[in-house]
């Protein structure tokens, strides 16, 4: 019987009303399956046998059952390809997100993703499959908190040489990402103030709100992000590309902040979202390299590979590293491990080096073409390196109204102010990663259209 029930297949279930007869109860819970959606149209279905067998029917009953929905459109049924669900007419009912699908723009150049499209593939399979290979038992149990050693070892190594970052790996928490890192870390201080650059992304300003830290803002000039002229908490930063002005932050505010930060008890939260896509010159360090004991350094995969693998990590002060693993072991446990494994197994052969190093010549491109198409008209900011750049506009609704009728989607500088309205400075938020190749440039033509009236 074990073997049996081990080739059925699918599993199927069914609650058939017996006062309803056998065979009449069988046909409308099939039948209230489909309609719920709940076996889905192309789903194969159990041989009436098997059917039969596991609701302690005769096959008889099962094959006229199967019949009856065959004859009313139901169920589809072909030799050599079993009974199958089937495709239903759609009901006049608006799909959720089908709205948003359709707003959809023909052209994105809103900042926040790399090229998805650029995705590694081969060499995250190699990657995989060599981790699922090698992997102990272990790693399909509960893990640390602070995640694979693997990876930790890996990123250790990684984050010495390419970012300047001292990060022992019992210092490294993995996440899923930067937004974990920065509700955890909110959540180990326990309130009180937290300092976020003006202008800066609202979202994150969200996070700290909703695990309990208290914003204000700081503001950033050209020279990047001031020292707090009060008592916080924390101070968040994006030192080597702050967002959205692209301005890296001076060696002297360097020294001011992590100074500010030793003389007041501070946490200094050093957002490195796209640290190594440097064109200009070599990349800027880490803040992390100058003080350690002072700087909490955060970075993912995002920028790199793609949002999708929820990979981050955080290089803690000494005294931080098992308050934040408590918080992040009661959050969600550890972060899924196959993915870690795979990470450091791409970081380990020096694949990842390679792809950044594909990345920052395909991005470089697409900034030079930018340039090329804008520079000569517009005032472009911020293009040392990262993957937006800011350009000067007098009127951000015009702008962005003109642009929505081409199908064109664009950042807006005004909405990343702490306190938007009157005198603050106005432009446009330009993302150049997120569109493919093939239609990068026109977009740029779209782009340079819509400015010519600006």
């Amino acid at each position: 019987m074990d073997d049996f029930w081990s080739g059925v297949g699918v599993d199927l279930h069914l609650e058939p009303d017996a006062a309803a007869g056998r065979r009449a109860g069988l046909e409308k819970a099939l039948r209230d399956a489909v309609r719920e959606g709940r076996l889905t149209p192309g789903t194969r279905l159990p041989a009436t046998r098997r059917l039969a067998c596991e609701l302690g029917i005769s096959r008889g009953t099962a094959k006229a059952a199967y019949d009856q929905l065959v004859a009313e459109g139901y169920l589809t049924a072909r030799q050599g390809s079993g009974t199958r669900v089937a495709a239903l007419p759609t009901v006049a009912a608006e799909e959720p997100g089908a709205a948003a699908r359709a707003r959809a723009p023909r052209f994105d150049l809103r900042p926040g993703s790399p090229d998805v499209g650029a995705f590694p593939a081969a060499a995250w399979l190699r990657a995989l499959r060599r981790a699922i290979a090698t992997a102990p038992s272990l790693a399909y149990d509960y893990g640390d908190p602070r995640g694979r050693v693997e990876l930790r070892t890996a990123l250790s190594g990684y984050l010495g040489r390419a970012r300047g970052v001292i990060a022992p790996p019992e210092r490294i928490v993995v996440t899923s990402g930067y937004v974990q890192g920065l509700a955890l870390l909110t959540r180990v201080l326990d309130g009180g103030a937290v300092a976020m650059e003006d202008p800066g992304l609202p979202f994150h300003r969200e996070v700290v709100r909703r695990n309990g830290g208290q914003v204000v803002p700081v503001r950033v000039d050209e020279r990047g992000v001031r020292v707090p002229d009060q008592e916080a908490r924390a101070v968040v930063v994006t030192p080597a590309h702050q967002y959205p002005t692209g301005v890296t932050l001076h060696p002297e505010r360097r020294r001011a902040l992590t100074d500010w930060a030793r003389a007041h008890g501070a946490l200094i939260v050093e957002d490195d979202y796209d640290g190594e896509f440097r064109y200009d010159r070599q990349p800027v360090g880490a803040l992390q390299g100058m003080a350690p004991h002072q700087v909490a350094y955060l970075g993912t995969a995002s920028k790199t590979l793609g949002p999708a693998l929820r990979l981050g990590w955080m290089v803690l002060p000494p005294r931080l590293v098992d308050a934040v693993a408590d918080a992040k072991l009661h959050s969600d446990h550890h972060t899924e491990t196959i993915g870690q494994l795979a990470l450091a197994e791409l970081v380990d052969s020096h694949a990842y080096d390679r792809h950044v190093r594909a990345c920052r010549l395909r991005y470089r491109r697409r900034r030079d073409q930018l340039l090329d198409r804008l520079g000569a008209h517009r005032r472009v900011r911020g293009i040392a390196a990262g993957l937006h750049a800011l350009i000067d506009v007098d009127d951000e609704d015009d702008v962005l109204a003109r642009a929505a009728a081409e199908g064109l989607a664009l950042g807006r500088l005004g909405d990343h102010w702490h306190t938007p309205g009157a005198g603050r400075p106005r432009g446009l938020v330009v993302g150049y990663g997120t569109p493919r190749e093939r239609v990068y440039p026109e977009a740029l033509d779209v782009l340079a259209k819509v400015l010519e009236g600006a």
